[in-house]
């Protein structure tokens, strides 16, 4: 994997030379773990608590470009202090394919930061909104009708001559069926290919490229999206593929850019960067290969054994933990005790990490209680000419804390408990031998896990969700899993065998 590192130090309390020793021991991490760093983003004297900071925002630029798939930093404080900037620009890392991971912190995240913004992240409809009011109030007079700014139209589409976007009759469907066919498996370059054979030519009138399908794949314009510069508006523009099927297509690139002969194997290693050596701690990869016999066998591969750094680590059978951890994850889903252990704690993380909102509402409640002992002070006659003056003073103060407490909350997106209830419950009836279910579930829930000989610690993302357990006991299960990833032949045994464990 190409890998990037993000160093940073603020001027408070760290000098230039802690630079030095940040780049070093990230190098170190990335040596250990097959990992290729093409490049290194700096900012100095530059506090996390702020997003502006230059090398940040143009490592989150660059991040579309698809030039790497990891960023590491010393530790995840040099990224983001603030969890919701973290929440956000992990999310459009992760629809780029990168992925962000500590370099002396192997766990992850911390317990409930990590399921939080897995439900922020699974929770923005709001956020959706809000980011397009306010980026609408930036845009130019033409970008704010949604017209075309000029260069070639995506092919699918067409400009009228009020320079409005309209859906080309000819081209949308080609798009579409492109869409449908990279969907069902079929590889870009054979979509390529099948275009060419019957004809099919670009705006430039040029044969289909592979870099043009590439482009089509990525463009969120057909889903409706409008974007000119930094401003993005969803709905600006007619779409011509369903947002359902391009996120599907999203996924699958990204999977395909870890792992370029998935779609060979037709099928994804899930616990890609959670699962860790117990021995050396290095990180385990999907590997497979193919016996005498022809038959293909997938299975999770210590790096310190592959890039023989000592480590003596055995492999272990890629169904047989994949499968384990989905079993483990639905025992929870399905106990109501946990669950409201979960939102119990969650709630108290979320309320603990805002600082400014319980300080706006204790300021709010210490002006209306100003404000009624000046009216009581009224109702019993004490006035003088300043009475009126002052009240008028502590209301305004009211309206400006209710604004400030609203803004607050919109901008931190703030969870409910009926909502969190929601998010965790829609799991209960999710089919756990569906791959995007069990990405879904491991994404959530997941945050390392430690591979013994003997044993394997499985580290949840909740206070207390570190569970020990024998590797006996992944063994016995797996002689009654069936293999769950799609695409693969099934065993004999019936499907409801991993329903029977879950129950």
């Amino acid at each position: 994997m190409n890998a990037v590192i993000y160093a940073r130090y603020s001027s408070d309390n760290q000098r230039e030379e802690s630079i030095e020793g940040q780049l070093r021991e990230c190098k170190e991490f990335a040596e250990r773990n097959g990992m290729t760093i093409v490049g290194e983003y700096i900012d100095r004297a530059k506090s996390a608590t702020t997003a502006n900071r230059p090398e940040f925002q143009h490592m989150i630029a660059e991040s579309s470009k698809h030039a790497f798939e990891i960023i590491i930093v010393w530790k995840l404080d040099r990224f983001a202090r603030n969890r919701y900037d973290s929440a956000h620009y992990k999310s459009i890392l992760r629809k780029n394919g990168v992925k962000v991971i500590s370099a002396t912190e192997t766990i992850s995240e911390g317990a409930e930061g990590v399921l939080l913004e897995s439900m922020l992240e699974g929770m923005a409809e709001y956020y959706s909104k809000e980011l397009g009011e306010k980026t609408l109030r930036g845009m130019t007079e033409n970008a704010l009708k949604y017209k075309h700014n000029g260069g070639l139209c995506p092919l699918g589409f067409a400009v009228d001559e009020n320079l409005n976007y309209i859906v080309d009759d000819q081209y949308a469907p080609i798009v579409l069926e492109a869409f449908n066919m990279y969907d069902n498996g079929t590889t870009i370059q054979q979509i390529a290919s099948d275009f060419n054979a019957r004809g099919l030519k670009t705006q430039r009138g040029k044969k289909i490229s592979i870099n043009c399908i590439t482009n089509m794949l990525h463009n969120r314009k057909y889903i409706g999206e409008y974007k000119f510069k930094d401003v993005v508006v969803p709905g600006g523009m007619p779409a011509i593929v369903p947002e359902s099927l391009f996120l599907r297509v999203q996924e699958r690139m990204v999977m395909n850019k870890k792992a370029p002969s998935h779609y060979k194997a037709d099928c994804e290693y899930l616990l890609t960067t959670k699962l860790f050596c117990g021995k050396c701690g290095r990180m385990m990869a999907g590997e497979s290969g193919t016996n005498r016999n022809g038959v293909k066998y997938r299975y999770y591969k210590c790096v310190g054994v592959k890039y023989h750094y000592g480590c003596d680590k055995k492999t272990i059978k890629k169904e047989r933990i994949e499968d384990f951890v989905i079993y483990r994850i639905m025992k929870i889903v399905n106990d109501p005790e946990a669950i409201n252990e979960i939102i119990k704690n969650v709630l108290i993380y979320q309320e603990k990490g805002n600082r400014v909102l319980p300080t706006l509402e204790a300021e709010l409640a210490d002006v209306e209680k100003r404000k009624a002992n000046l009216l009581n002070a009224i109702e019993m006659g004490i006035v003088n000419a300043t009475t009126k003056q002052r009240l008028d003073e502590l209301e305004m103060q009211c309206n400006n804390l209710q604004i400030e407490i609203a803004r607050e909350q919109i901008e931190n997106n703030l969870i409910d408990e009926s909502k969190l209830r929601f998010y965790l419950e829609q799991f209960k009836g999710i089919d756990p031998t569906k791959l995007s279910n069990r990405r879904k579930l491991i994404n959530t829930f997941v945050n390392a896990i430690y591979l013994y000989d003997d044993k394997l610690d499985l580290i949840l993302n909740y206070q207390d969700g570190t569970q020990t357990i024998p590797l006996s006991e992944v063994e016995a299960f797996s002689n009654c899993s069936p293999v769950t990833c799609e695409g693969e032949p099934q065993k004999d045994k019936s499907m409801t065998c991993l329903f029977s464990f879950i129950s």
